[in-house]
């Protein structure tokens, strides 16, 4: 509406983001949006073939010059220099399928060079940035959202297929919630379960009813107002556990309420997804809400499923497998993983998240006398995948993007943290936990997380976000996950001002 403060703040992201679409893409825009309206399910198989190109036929070498060096040629997988490309099929869900001799139709073993190339650069590249982090005294975490951020398509661009690895990086959130819940105390967590999950769910609605209300006082769309409040209740679950867990702190009372707060955005998820269609206008709010009732039954029959089985079968499973690794300790730690990722994909498959079902199998584990035995032969692959899950989370950060509008990034940022601080502080505080504890959970919590990425897609394919906003928020997310580490780091400074100060008692 034209004189709002909606269409003010509009006209200034204009100037911030161009509604203009490259033209080669605007036909696909075009052709997507057609699909949308109509509701079109697209079966479309794409087949994607490499022809060769003559080194003699070069146009460089026709005109006597060499091509000038580039970064990424040290990586690219030219046929010239060994690796046979082959014909490749990608489906409409982006699975990508390598036709094996498509000749003669015999199966022969074949290798994924691509993707054996990528995970060499990621993980060289992450423990580089680690190191470099860590002997100038900084978060570890940070150099991996560097260094993901510097090899991905907004730096070098040395890996710019990200399907693939971003896949296999998502072990990674499962295999850190699998150990933390081997750390799980249910006798602490049974404290803290009020203000954990009641407080929790109130902060999302605050969250989205904060917003909506905003939007409707500046004269926005009042389901993009609900949909930006979803998205920054939503805080980073690896980033914090892993800053947790480096400190030592999961079993003090903020970070058992932080962890807690963790698991019920984890659960909420789902509800979420449930939630979008109806904000885009895509479906009712009959059937919405029906999706919203379904979860929650589902939920609950897991919840009681694995309850049963953790205490009648479990235990004795996990004895008879004690007995048999006594000699060849590597089957224990494949039957642990095995467990981990076959609860984890149940979970998945009953249309809950593949984290909620991750943590729920490690909440089994440790009812038993052999969460400590299984939580050290975890925890190499869980420092292995956590580490290239945060560099593949880095590498969907722009780091160009990110200058050019650092400006209204920064100030977009600011306001998301203090709010967050704020409104997660107020309702810690009102369930009658002192001020200090108040804080450290609202400074724990403040960031955006990296599954806003996957509901800010999503909304995107709904048409429930305009470009500029899109944007806006993609870029807010990605500096919040960069400088969430640096923003960590003064929390001591924040709480030896509040001890001085008085504002709040000395730490016990």
């Amino acid at each position: 509406k034209e004189g709002t403060l909606a269409e003010m703040f509009d006209r200034v992201l204009d100037k911030e983001f161009s509604d203009k679409e490259d033209p080669q893409e605007g036909a696909f825009s075009s052709f997507n949006s057609s699909v949308a309206d109509q509701q079109a399910v697209l079966e479309t198989v794409a087949r994607v073939t490499h022809d060769k190109q003559k080194k003699n036929e070069t146009q460089d070498q026709k005109n006597g010059t060499s091509k000038p060096f580039q970064i990424h040629d040290v990586f690219n997988l030219d046929p010239d220099n060994g690796a046979e490309e082959l014909p490749t099929l990608i489906d409409k869900k982006d699975n990508v399928f390598v036709m094996s001799n498509s000749r003669s139709g015999h199966m022969v073993l074949q290798q994924d060079l691509r993707l054996i190339s990528d995970l060499v650069v990621v993980i060289v590249s992450a423990a580089v940035g680690g190191i470099l982090f860590a002997c100038m005294g900084q978060p570890v975490i940070t150099g991996y959202l560097l260094a993901g951020s510097i090899i991905g398509p907004g730096g070098l661009c040395i890996v710019s297929e990200l399907v693939q690895v971003q896949t296999v990086a998502e072990f990674g959130v499962v295999f850190l919630l699998f150990a933390l819940g081997l750390e799980f105390s249910s006798s602490k967590l049974r404290v803290v379960k009020g203000v954990a999950v009641f407080g929790g769910l109130i902060q999302i609605l605050l969250f989205m009813c904060l917003c909506g209300f905003a939007a409707m006082i500046f004269g926005a769309n009042i389901s993009e107002g609900v949909f930006v409040g979803a998205f920054l209740s939503m805080s980073s679950t690896a980033v914090v556990l892993k800053f947790l867990m480096e400190r030592n702190s999961v079993s003090l009372l903020y970070g058992q309420i932080t962890v807690g707060t963790l698991i019920l955005q984890d659960c909420a998820v789902g509800i979420l997804f449930a939630l979008l269609p109806v904000l885009g206008g895509e479906s009712g709010m009959i059937q919405g809400a029906l999706s919203i009732i379904r979860g929650l039954i589902v939920l609950s029959a897991f919840i009681l499923l694995t309850a049963f089985t953790a205490r009648s079968l479990l235990p004795r499973g996990m004895k008879s497998l004690m007995r048999l690794s006594t000699m060849t300790n590597e089957l224990y730690q494949l039957a642990a993983v095995a467990f981990c990722l076959f609860v984890a994909w149940t979970s998945d498959k009953l249309g809950l998240s593949f984290e909620l079902g991750a943590f729920t199998a490690g909440v089994m584990v440790s009812t038993t006398d052999f969460s400590e035995h299984t939580l050290h032969q975890v925890e190499p692959i869980r420092n292995l995948f956590t580490a290239l899950f945060l560099a593949s989370i880095g590498m969907l950060i722009n780091v160009s993007f990110l200058w050019t509008h650092i400006d209204i990034l920064v100030a977009s940022l600011v306001l998301v943290l203090v709010s967050k601080l704020f409104v997660i502080s107020v309702v810690v505080k009102a369930f009658g936990y002192n001020t200090r504890t108040a804080l450290m959970v609202g400074i724990s919590l403040a960031q955006v997380g990296e599954f806003a990425f996957v509901l800010l897609s999503r909304a995107w394919n709904l048409h429930l976000l305009q470009k500029k906003l899109y944007l806006l928020l993609l870029g807010t997310t990605a500096l919040s996950l960069v400088t969430t580490p640096l923003f960590f780091r003064i929390v001591p400074v924040i709480l030896k001002i509040g001890t001085i100060m008085k504002w709040f008692p000395e730490s016990t």
